[in-house]
């Protein structure tokens, strides 16, 4: 067999295809129906989380199926292959809830492995749901091969007495329920009109975070984090994506040149401009990791400081994706901050040209609901902050957005060792204006796998405590959670954190002038030897002592998926990545 002269973007697969030696590999190939063309071609893997577990990936099959066209008509060759995800949404205030965290791994670790043993050429991949979106974004910096991220798209807001209604709505109903507020008809009007077909969560929640994250760091193309999923829109935008990829290849960038600090400064910028989840928390410094980029919470606190909030969005806020889509969608806002120097505009992006050269024919909508004007903002600064203290020594994470707190709040510590206990708490009324909830051991190895508590702050708001008591945990919350809660407190309790030697009646205080979060007083002084020194010396002696005198619970989960997560997982504040 003669050697031929390799295809431009072939980098790898030609390790599969060429000569004699790989005569039963081109073999296997053909019985897919390839033919010579498409063997020559460069090879492109199309990681795919279509599957009937969850709204947010059952719609997006379609979108595959252009991506795969795309692909073919620029001169590649798509291989699909599938991934696993899970529905947090059915999963949430279940003990299953604990691999929801965990599948963000298994997806990238699952996309790397295809096209690491396959030696494709270049990734595509199309997820829907929470994790998806991170786990597959994750892979791309691992495997640094030319890549794009597409969004399956956003579920279209339901509709109830004329009002748009989503899946929060119902989590708060639950909760309104409890309270007598509303009956069993109201309940189940809520809970079949709030959900009305495929895609993800409607607000800023996680998902629409991150997809609008893809836009920001450059992995997406421009407009497409905002098309709903059953948008036509969003069949063309994907066969586009077959398109550029090719592009990438035959120009050889890669994620390495798009991933960089700046791209993550901007992507940062966004979320804390659009009041995104505070999962951003834990998702882009894991995607920085892969990407070689340190990325801190105090990194993240410091962008939000300098950066106005800019969407009235939910959950704190008014609109869904849709309302941002009608305006312009994530363009809009970029643009907004490029052009008040908050952006980085050099930053080179998947369409071959950088972020500066995509929002130069971007059209600003004016004055709206949606968007704000940078000099006319919802507020002077973002929407997420991040806290340390005695109680927090490597941080935490609040989001503020759509909220006023006040600069210092404190109460007495309720403490509960998971989530369950609050639930059963909130069911007998036994949760009071000014109560400090304690929820510990649901961090990355206590829970394990940091369960998000939307039944809890669902209830919370439901039952007009949203703002009244502040809920902090080392744990997560969803995305369409929001009040007054405060997660991803670390050290978490599993490894002997601050947050496992607060007891009852601890006195706790949050304070936002100095971004502290603090046990300021023990409800029982005991075992202190310092008592002739300084309040904070006294309260820096007990809180050794207690845990000195703290024992680690052990876990069930021996073996199989969790065991070995326990094993691997970092802190929180390090994204909770395995690697």
């Amino acid at each position: 067999m003669k050697t031929k002269k390799r295809v431009a973007g072939k980098w790898r697969s030609w390790e599969t295809t060429e000569g004699v030696i790989r005569a039963p590999h081109r073999s296997m190939m053909r019985a897919m129906g390839l033919t010579d063309k498409d063997i020559e071609a460069p090879f492109v893997g199309v990681a795919s989380t279509h599957n009937e577990v969850t709204p947010c990936n059952s719609g997006i099959s379609p979108i595959v199926n252009e991506v795969k066209k795309g692909i073919f008509s620029a001169n590649g060759t798509p291989f699909e292959f599938g991934t696993i995800t899970v529905s947090d949404a059915i999963s949430m205030g279940t003990e299953g809830m604990k691999g929801s965290l965990v599948s963000r791994e298994i997806i990238a670790d699952s996309i790397e492995t295809v096209c690491f043993a396959e030696r494709y050429d270049g990734l595509v991949t199309v997820a829907g749901c929470d994790k998806s979106l991170p786990g597959s974004m994750m892979a791309m910096a691992r495997l640094n091969i030319p890549s794009i991220f597409i969004y399956g798209g956003s579920i279209l807001p339901g509709s109830w007495k004329g009002n748009d209604i989503q899946i929060q709505t119902v989590y708060e109903a639950v909760g309104q329920y409890q309270l007598n507020q509303i009956d069993d008809e109201e309940l189940r009007n809520i809970e079949i009109r709030a959900c009305p077909g495929p895609g993800a969560c409607g607000g800023m929640f996680t998902a629409n975070t991150m997809s609008s994250i893809g836009e920001a760091l450059g992995l997406s193309l421009p407009g497409s984090a905002s098309e709903p999923n059953v948008d036509q829109r969003k069949i063309a935008s994907s066969r586009e994506a077959g398109h550029a990829i090719l592009n990438l290849l035959k120009k050889n960038i890669r994620p390495s040149d798009i991933l960089t600090k700046e791209a993550f400064e901007n992507a940062v910028t966004l979320v804390v401009a659009m009041g995104g989840s505070t999962n951003t928390a834990l998702h882009l410094p894991a995607i920085a990791h892969e990407a070689g980029v340190d990325l801190t919470l105090k990194d993240i606190h410091n962008i939000s400081m300098r950066t106005p909030l800019l969407a009235d969005m939910k959950p704190g806020g008014n609109h869904v994706m849709l309302d941002l889509d009608k305006i312009g969608g994530v363009p809009v806002v970029m643009k907004r901050l490029l052009e008040s120097g908050l952006f980085h505009g050099d930053c080179i992006t998947v369409t071959g040209n950088t972020m500066e050269e995509n929002l130069k024919n971007v059209v600003d909508p004016g004055e709206n609901k949606v968007v704000y004007p940078v000099k006319k903002p919802l507020s002077k600064t973002g929407g997420l902050v991040t806290l340390f203290g005695n109680l927090a020594p490597d941080g935490c994470v609040l989001k503020v957005a759509g909220h006023q707190f006040g600069s210092k709040f404190s109460g007495p510590a309720r403490v509960f060792e998971q989530e369950e206990g609050v639930m059963e708490a909130l069911q007998k009324r036994d949760v009071h204006e000014g109560d400090v909830i304690i929820i510990r051991y649901e961090g990355p190895k206590g829970g394990p796998g940091m369960r998000e508590m939307l039944s809890v702050t669902g209830a919370l708001v439901g039952q007009g405590l949203g703002e009244k008591v502040f809920l902090i945990t080392d744990g997560r919350f969803s995305g369409a959670s929001h009040g007054a809660m405060i997660g991803h407190v670390g050290p978490e309790a599993a490894i002997g954190g601050p947050i496992a030697i607060v007891q009852d009646g601890d006195t706790i205080e949050i304070n936002l002038e100095k971004f502290e979060l603090n046990i300021i007083d023990f409800f029982e002084w005991k075992n202190t030897e310092s008592t002739n020194s300084s309040n904070h010396k006294i309260i820096e002696n007990e809180i050794v002592f207690r845990q000195s005198h703290w024992k680690p619970i052990d876990s069930k989960y021996k073996s199989g998926t969790l065991g070995k997560y326990i094993k691997l997982v970092q802190p929180a504040s390090k994204g909770a990545v395995t690697g």
